[in-house]
C-alpha cells in the first residue's frame, strides 16, 4: 500500500469501500468489490504499479470510463484496479498522414470534436460514445452505429504503447498501416485486458464526407422491418449506419427525451449514407424504394441538419431511456448473418414470452448485431435468474443460425461460460497460448472471457455480488 501511495500519491490509492464501491461495477449487471484503486498519471507510473502489485501478488483489472457492457472491468477475484482516467491527453493530430495520438482515458467523442474544425473524424462511434474512453474502446474492439461502412476500432488502430506483466514498455504496430511483420496490435485490440495495459495509442482519422443524409422509415411489423434490411444490402446500397428500433424502444425513447418516433410503429429503420452528394441523392432514392417495396407504411428523408441529429439523439439516448420502462435491464450482443434477421428477431420474441420477460431491441442491423435488452426489476425474488437464462438463450439462438456471441461488448465475465458453444477445447487452448506469451502469469484481468479454471488461472474469491451461474 505505502509502495502504491509513494508512486502515484496518496490521493490515487483508494482503499475505503465508500470510495472504491464506485468501481464494483461497470456498464453490465455484475458487482464484485476491488480491494485497492489506483490512479496513475503517466506511463511510468503505470509500470510501477503494475511491477509492485505483481511483488505483492496482487491481480490487475484495467479499468477505463467503466461503460462496458460484459463484467470485463469487474475485480472478479479482487486485487488492484488500475483506472486511466487520468490518461486523458490528445498529445498530437498529423492531418498530412490522418492520425491522431493520444491516451488510453480520452473520450471516444472528443476525438472528433477536436479533429472536426479540420475536416476530419473518428470513425468507431459506440452509442456510449459522449462517455466511453479510447482505452475500453481499444480493449473491447468496439464498434457503434457506423461499424457498417467503417469497420470496428481494430480497423482505425495502427499501433498501441502498452505495459506488459513485468512492467515492461513495448510498442506494437506503427504509425502506418500494414507494417511489417506479426500484427500484435491486431492481437492486442479487442484482448479485454487479458494482456497488458494501454497508455498510448495511434489512430486512424477519417475525411469528413461530402453529404450526409439520413432517412427514416417506419414498419408495422418486425418482420417486413428486418426483410428491408435484407433487401437493402442484397441491392447494392451501402449505408454508412442501419439502425432499427423496437416499438418497446420507440416508447422508452420518446417517454425520456422525444426524438419524433411515432409510438404506434412496430419497428423504425434509421439508415444514413454519405459521401459525394450525387451517391448520397441516388441511395437515398434506392433505400426509399426497397423500404416501400418491404411494407414501410411511411419512408421519410430528414429536411435539414437539426431534423437529422435529432433521430440520431433518439438512438443514441435510447439505451438510457430504456430507464423510464424498468429500474434494470440486461444488455445482449449477439451477432447473426443478414438473412437470418427475420428468423431471429422471431425466435427473440417467443423467448420473451418463453421466460415473461419483457425485451427492447434497439441494435445495428446493417451488420446484424443485436441488442436485445431485457428489462426486469432486481428487487423481484427470481427475476434476475430468470433474465440470465433467457439471455443464454437468445445468445444460443444467435449461434443456432452461424452468428456469434458478441459483436462489440466482449466476452468478459458475463459470456465466458458460452465460449465453448463457439470453439473447441483445442480452439480456446491456442487462444490461451498467446495469452500466456504476453502474461505468462495470467496477472492482469483474471476469470475473463475463458470458461475454465485451466485456461484463466486461480482466480482469489472476492466478496461479489455476481450471479452464481457466471462463476467458474
Amino acid at each position: 500500500m505505502q509502495e502504491l501511495r509513494r508512486i502515484v500519491g496518496d490521493a490515487h490509492v483508494l482503499v475505503e469501500d465508500a470510495d472504491v464501491i464506485v468501481y464494483e461495477q461497470d456498464g453490465s449487471i455484475l458487482q464484485a468489490m476491488p480491494e485497492i484503486v489506483v490512479l496513475p498519471a503517466d506511463v511510468t507510473q503505470v509500470s510501477e504499479v503494475i511491477r509492485a502489485a505483481r511483488r505483492a501478488g496482487f491481480p490487475i483489472v484495467p479499468r477505463g470510463s467503466g461503460t462496458g457492457l460484459a463484467g470485463g472491468a469487474v475485480p472478479a477475484g479482487g486485487g488492484v484496479v488500475v483506472s486511466l482516467a487520468r490518461l486523458n491527453r490528445l498529445l498530437g493530430v498529423d492531418y498530412r498522414n490522418r492520425t491522431a495520438e493520444l491516451e488510453p482515458g480520452v473520450i471516444n467523442l472528443e476525438v472528433t470534436k477536436g479533429v472536426a474544425k479540420a475536416g476530419f473524424f473518428y470513425a468507431p462511434d459506440p452509442s456510449s460514445q459522449a462517455a466511453c474512453s479510447i482505452g475500453g474502446n481499444l480493449a473491447n474492439n468496439s464498434g457503434g452505429p457506423h461499424t457498417l461502412a467503417y469497420g470496428v476500432t481494430t480497423n482505425h488502430a495502427l499501433g498501441v504503447e502498452v505495459v506488459l506483466h513485468d512492467g515492461s514498455i513495448v510498442w506494437l504496430g506503427g504509425t502506418v498501416p500494414d507494417v511489417p511483420g506479426y500484427d500484435l496490435c491486431g492481437v492486442f485490440v479487442g484482448s479485454e485486458g487479458t494482456l497488458g495495459i494501454v497508455t498510448r495509442a495511434i489512430v486512424r482519422l477519417m475525411r469528413a464526407r461530402e453529404d450526409v443524409r439520413t432517412l427514416l422509415a417506419i414498419f408495422d411489423s418486425m418482420d417486413s422491418a428486418t426483410q428491408a434490411v435484407v433487401d437493402i444490402t442484397a441491392a447494392g446500397i451501402v449505408p454508412a449506419a442501419l439502425e432499427m428500433m423496437d416499438k418497446t424502444t420507440i416508447e422508452a425513447v420518446e417517454r425520456g427525451a422525444p426524438a419524433g418516433y411515432p409510438r404506434d410503429a412496430e419497428a423504425v429503420l434509421l439508415l444514413e449514407v454519405e459521401g459525394v452528394r450525387e451517391y448520397t441523392e441516388r441511395a437515398l432514392r434506392m433505400a426509399h424504394e426497397v423500404c416501400t417495396r418491404a411494407g414501410a407504411r411511411q419512408v421519410r428523408a430528414a429536411r435539414d441538419e437539426q431534423e437529422r441529429q435529432a433521430l440520431w439523439k433518439g438512438r443514441k439516448g435510447a439505451f438510457g431511456a430504456l430507464g423510464t420502462l424498468a429500474p434494470n435491464y440486461y444488455v445482449m450482443d449477439g451477432v447473426v448473418p443478414r438473412s437470418k434477421l427475420p428468423q431471429t428477431m422471431r425466435a427473440v420474441a417467443e423467448i420473451a414470452e418463453q421466460y415473461q420477460v419483457r425485451i427492447a431491441n434497439v441494435f445495428h442491423a446493417g451488420d446484424g448485431n443485436l441488442h436485445p435488452n431485457i428489462l426486469f426489476d432486481i428487487r423481484v425474488p427470481g427475476a434476475l435468474d430468470r433474465v440470465i437464462e433467457a439471455g443464454a438463450a437468445i445468445l444460443r439462438a444467435c449461434v443456432a443460425v452461424g452468428g456469434s456471441l458478441t459483436g462489440e461488448h466482449g466476452i468478459g465475465l458475463e459470456k465466458r461460460d458460452y465460449m465453448e458453444w463457439l470453439f473447441s477445447k483445442d480452439d480456446l487452448e491456442a487462444m490461451t497460448r498467446v495469452r500466456l506469451a504476453f502474461d505468462p502469469q495470467r496477472a492482469f484481468n483474471p476469470g475473463k472471457i475463458f470458461p475454465t479454471p485451466v485456461s484463466c488461472g486461480e482466480v482469489r474469491r472476492a466478496p461479489a455480488r455476481i450471479p452464481e451461474g457466471l462463476w467458474i
